[in-house]
Parts: structure tokens; sequence; C-alpha cells
């Protein structure tokens, strides 16, 4: 299999990366650094320490993908920019395809989204 290297439509790198880890957590709102790593490590298992997950921000927020916002607070909360927000769908949409890959590979009874729907289209237009 061919290295993927990242591209405009692939800029995250491998997903399970902290900048993808961190993208998908402040997709559900601004978040500092702290609350950054609880919540990936609740929904992941993946523990940042404080280098990688600084490092990363420092990547992220110099590559456009996040933001900071304005706070009173002396923690610094950062957001989604529409350039992370496309970088994380694109790497979502990478991801799917692989699953979805892998599951047809093992013959897996797993319906994709899409199939899952056009039933329930089908269903509701019957």
């Amino acid at each position: 299999m061919a290295k993927r290297t990242p591209t405009p439509t692939n800029e995250l790198g491998r997903q399970s990366e902290p900048s993808f880890l961190i993208l998908t957590s402040l997709a559900s709102g601004d978040k500092h650094g702290y609350a950054l790593a609880k919540d990936v490590e609740a929904f992941s298992g993946v523990v940042l320490g404080p280098g990688t997950l600084y490092g990363a921000i420092s990547r992220l927020e110099e590559r456009g993908l996040i933001a900071p916002v304005p706070s009173d607070d002396r923690r610094q909360p950062y957001q989604l920019t529409a350039k992370g927000r496309t970088a994380l769908a694109s790497a979502v949409r990478d991801m799917r395809a692989l699953a979805d890959e892998g599951a047809q590979r093992l013959r897996l009874r797993v319906l994709s989204q899409r199939h899952a729907l056009r039933r329930l289209t089908i269903g509701v237009a019957q």
C-alpha cells in the first residue's frame, strides 16, 4: 500500500494523530488545553501528554485549522476554524471509506450510513 502524504483534502495525516483527535474534540465546541486532553481521553482512550497536546495545538494554529478564542480566563480556549472543519470532514470521510472497505473485506454485516438511509427512504416511500 502506498504511503499517504497530507494533501489539502487530507492535511491531517494519519487519523490516529493528536491533530485529528484535537479537531474532533473542538468540533463539539471551544475548549482550553486541559479540557481538550480530558475530552480526547474520554472519547478515544488516548492520553495526550502536555508536550504532545500543546505541540499539536501550535501546529494546528499555524496551519489555520484552529484559532484562539478571546478569554479573560488564564486558560486559552481554542475553536475550530472553517478550514479546520473542512479538514476534519475530509478525514472523517476517508476514515468512513476505509472502515467500510475493511468491513466489506471481513464480510461484516455492517450497514453503511448511506445504505441505511436508502433503506429508510425506500421504506417511507412505500
